[in-house]
């Protein structure tokens, strides 16, 4: 009876062994390594864990349709506009000697894990929401260049109204890092906006000589833009660039 009951004992405790390697081992459900093989800490109850995507509402996204370009910032008025246009100096275009997009610091942080890409979506879009990275993950935009209505941010690119090439052959070269910073990242003036890929790529580096958008009742908002942009900062145009621009002026009062 004894010898029994010492054999019973040993199968429990081997049992009991196999059962706790079984829970521990490296593959059991639910358990991983981090930060050089400590374990996770455990989401608080009924929260979720840090890493998991959160999203909530952004800022200035608003239900119903996507705003209007009429409120991108610091826009001026038709007649303010003509003036500006008519005080900016004409000159040929600069050289390109020296020039790369990295001399424009882009995007910059705004707070709260944004950068200047993800704030301006969440301007220019209407029921946007944002993930714990700032990532835009829903909302409808519409495209200022060619009408598109768009409810992928994957399909949006973040336009410089006059592109940083254009800026350089217009004045930009002498400028400091400071400035082509603050250029690149402008979300005081109507600088920066967001548009369809499609419609941002066949634009390039281009004057409004040379394109213009598909959606021609934009003319008026674009002109006004540019020429907002340039004087801001003290920007040429050439001739050429100056006629066209006049032209989409034109085409305000019949907007």
């Amino acid at each position: 009876m004894n010898r029994q009951s010492g054999v019973r004992a040993a199968v429990v405790a081997a049992a009991l062994l196999l059962g706790i390697a079984g829970c521990g081992g490296a593959g059991a459900p639910g358990e991983g390594k981090a930060d050089g093989g400590a374990r996770p800490t455990p989401s608080v109850s009924g929260s979720p864990s840090a890493s998991a995507p959160t999203t909530a509402p952004a800022p200035s996204g608003a239900a119903g349709n996507p705003p209007s370009a009429e409120v991108l910032p610091g826009m001026v008025g038709v007649a303010a506009a003509r003036q500006r246009l008519a005080a900016l100096k004409v000159a040929a275009p600069g050289t390109m000697a020296g020039y790369s997009r990295d001399r424009f610091t882009h995007w910059a942080e705004q707070g709260d894990r944004c950068d200047t890409r993800e704030t301006v979506l969440a301007r220019d879009g209407a029921g946007v929401t944002r993930d714990s990275e700032c990532r835009a993950v829903s909302g409808r935009w519409k495209s200022l260049y060619d009408g598109a209505e768009i409810d992928d941010a994957k399909r949006l690119d973040i336009d410089h109204m006059v592109p940083l090439a254009e800026a350089w052959r217009s004045g930009a070269a002498g400028w400091d890092a400071a400035k082509r910073k603050a250029f690149a990242n402008d979300l005081s003036g109507p600088q920066l906006l967001a548009v369809s890929a499609s419609s941002n790529r066949s634009k390039g580096d281009q004057s409004p000589d040379l394109w213009q958008p598909t959606d021609k009742s934009s003319w008026c908002v674009y002109g006004r833009a540019w020429t907002t942009v340039k004087s801001l900062y003290g920007l040429t145009v050439t001739e050429a660039e100056r006629t066209t621009l006049t032209g989409m002026l034109d085409t305000c009062a019949a907007s």
